[in-house]
């Protein structure tokens, strides 16, 4: 028997009534002869609850980051929740099926309470287990340390979870979403946006990193690293309808015609910050961005201005909006140590890219995107690149404009 992983996000577990259609589609797999595991996300809403009532007391309280081991015996109870419902659901249905926590598996973590990343699955017990006709319930956005103590991957992490069972058993993942697929780009942005049949593992990643909602980046970093494939459908399908849906990631060298871009996305919630006045020379920048790393703050976009030899310039970064505020306090606390003059912080900023594995190996898109966005009267402020992206940091409130331009600039709504 062929083995599947399939997951179901908060949507599809938020009522009794969602948790049926749900249990059905899985049904239907058992019925055509698949060995499966599910990974269940906490019902929608549910996380929030647990996260702001470990804030009233918890470190958050205190000024201190939220993330101890019991923050996170809190944040991920809704997983164990869902877990036993869904089960319970199948056995309901005739399907023989069974819970197995994170201790039970297990998935073990490193002790990065909060945002932990997994190290190692003991998938043995569990692939006997569904070998024989049992299906696996497992709660996902949660591990254990080697001295046992619970672990949250972070928001997403369920999707992180599922791929990570999917790699230790050998077989692919499926998630179910409330879209039917990875689209050329938000529809709720460009109604013209096209659903993609298949995206690179590589476009994902970007894509995923770059602002689209559809997946966690580290799910498909960990999806690449061990070739799982890994396909995005939709949770409202009719059971036993599943082949050809959907949208696969998959190697590069799987997609036949490969497109020089394949979606636009917007991350709306980056922020800039400016340190004015820098000192010469590296050893400044290694201050600044050694600190930036101790405190866990991951950095994008990053422009060094110099006016002239010997003169004091300004080095900006890019990183998300909600960590602005300490960022800025960290680098005011290291002003002295790296000897510039001033800090400053623009949250009114937005990031536009462009992706494609096709950008490879074809010239003028950056004319193209530079063309469109002067066409539609925005104006770039901070510039990066990459072999299959490029991405443009612009006034907030254009955002919206800038990737309706783009996706028309490269034809996308013609895909």
């Amino acid at each position: 028997m062929s083995r599947l992983v399939m997951k179901f996000g908060g949507t599809s577990m938020t009522f009794l009534e969602r948790i049926r259609p749900a249990a059905e589609l899985v049904a239907s797999e058992v019925r055509a002869g698949k060995s499966v595991a599910v990974v269940v996300s906490a019902m929608a809403g549910i996380t929030n609850q647990m996260v702001a009532w470990a804030d009233q007391i918890g470190p958050a309280a205190h000024g201190l980051p939220s993330s101890d081991d019991e923050y996170d015996v809190v944040v991920t109870a809704g997983e164990q929740i869902t877990t036993g419902l869904m089960a319970m659901m199948l056995r309901s249905m005739g399907v023989n099926a069974r819970s197995w926590l994170s201790w039970q598996l297990p998935i073990r973590t490193d002790a990065a309470h909060g945002k932990a990343r997994i190290a190692d699955i003991e998938a043995a017990a569990l692939a006997a287990s569904m070998d024989s006709g049992v299906v696996a319930v497992i709660p996902g956005f949660q591990g254990m340390t080697p001295d046992r103590r619970l672990t949250a991957l972070g928001r997403g992490g369920s999707d992180t979870s599922a791929v990570a069972v999917a790699a230790a058993l050998g077989c692919p993942c499926d998630i179910y979403t409330d879209v039917p697929g990875v689209y050329t780009t938000d529809p709720r942005i460009e109604p013209k946006a096209s659903m993609l049949d298949r995206v690179s593992y590589e476009e994902m990643l970007e894509l995923a990193s770059m602002g689209a909602k559809v997946l966690q980046t580290r799910s498909v970093e960990l999806a690449m690293a061990y070739g799982t494939p890994l396909r995005v459908l939709s949770s409202a399908l009719i059971p036993g309808t599943q082949d050809g849906q959907g949208t696969l990631i998959c190697n590069e060298d799987l997609i036949m015609e490969k497109r020089i871009v394949s979606g636009v996305a917007l991350a709306g919630d980056e922020a800039r910050v400016t340190l004015m006045g820098m000192p010469a020379g590296a050893q400044a920048q290694a201050r600044v961005f050694a600190a930036l790393a101790e405190a866990n703050l991951n950095i994008d976009m990053i422009v060094q201005a110099r006016p002239g030899d010997g003169e004091r310039g300004a080095l900006t970064f890019t990183l998300p909006r909600r960590d602005a505020t300490r960022a800025v306090a960290l680098m005011e606390a290291h002003r002295d140590a790296i000897g510039f003059d001033a800090v400053r912080s623009d949250e009114g900023v937005a990031k536009v890219s462009v992706v494609g594995v096709g950008m490879r190996s074809h010239a003028g898109v950056a004319g193209t995107v530079f063309s469109a966005l002067a066409e539609a009267g925005i104006e770039a402020r901070a510039i990066s690149t990459s072999e299959v992206k490029i991405s443009v940091l612009i006034d907030a409130a254009r955002g919206e404009d800038a990737v309706r331009a783009l996706h028309a600039a490269f034809g996308l709504d013609k895909v």
